[in-house]
């Protein structure tokens, strides 16, 4: 069994949440693969982990930089794991694999666009009918998130 998490972005955009989370899965040791909806944002958020705080370093790496299963974060637009990751983050309203592969599977996506919240919402009832555990959580108006169900 699996921990699926969904994550609702309603108050800060992917750029501010992810990193932060990503740092904590660093902090843990866990290994991340990330998967995107779109090589674009694939690419996009691959720039921003590079630069977005000047005290902290995030190391992760995409197809093209070689050494897949050697990178602590692998960004990706495909179904791949190559790093041996136990924590998948599905973004960008990217297809969501099967959980069983992962210790958790983290589904973010924008509470703020009605298909993105509609897609999240089926997806939820599909998993529900699964034995995978389950949370929803929300942000916080302090950049944290709060457990919902």
């Amino acid at each position: 069994m699996s921990e699926v998490l969904f994550y609702q972005l309603s108050l800060f955009p992917l750029e501010k949440a992810l990193p932060q989370m990503l740092q904590k899965c660093i902090e843990r040791d866990w290994a991340v693969t990330i998967q995107f909806g779109s090589q674009e944002r694939c690419e996009a958020i691959d720039a921003h982990l590079w630069t977005y705080s000047d005290d902290a370093f995030l190391p992760h790496g995409t197809k093209k930089d070689g050494f897949e299963e050697a990178q602590p974060i692998y960004l990706t637009t495909e179904n791949d794991n190559p790093n041996d990751a136990i924590v998948r983050f599905v973004v960008d309203r990217a297809p969501m694999p099967d959980p069983s592969g992962y210790t958790r599977v983290v589904y973010m996506f924008d509470g703020n666009d009605p298909e993105a919240l509609q897609e999240a919402r089926k997806l939820w009832v599909e998993v529900k009918k699964t034995d995978h555990e389950l949370t929803y959580w929300a942000q916080t108006q302090n950049g944290g998130w709060e457990r919902k169900g």
